[in-house]
């Protein structure tokens, strides 16, 4: 990629907006499912018996549901990240290739080629 092109990305206000809200966000949730996730394997290693008792006169102990909660859980925030990822992240992506495509330093006469924008 050409230099003046990087150059532009790097300085677009909409790229520093998708870095520091994507990270952070990203971050906030790898955090939550590493605690649910740690959460239970401890609860395993460290509680058997919380783990093993069971639920009601059945014979289903406490283990299946956490165990159960801790894919819905993950589901569940990979689902919350597209959505948020399709409608905001998606959108600053988009202007930012706008933004880059676009030469400033390029003539805005009539006959002057300008690149042609990406699908």
């Amino acid at each position: 990629m050409e230099p003046a092109v990087v150059q532009r990305v790097k300085s677009d206000p909409n790229y520093q907006k998708l870095v520091k809200t994507r990270s952070r966000y990203g971050w906030l949730l790898t955090w939550a499912v590493m605690i649910i996730y740690f959460g239970f394997t401890a609860l395993n290693a460290f509680n058997k018996e919380f783990m093993a008792a069971k639920i009601g006169d059945g014979v289903m102990s406490r283990g299946i549901p956490l165990g159960l909660f801790v894919i819905v859980f993950t589901i569940v925030v990979t689902a919350i990240y597209v959505r948020r990822a399709n409608r905001e992240f998606d959108a600053l992506t988009d202007a930012i290739h706008r933004n880059a495509l676009t030469d400033p330093q390029a003539p805005t006469a009539a006959g002057s080629t300008q690149p042609e924008a990406r699908p």
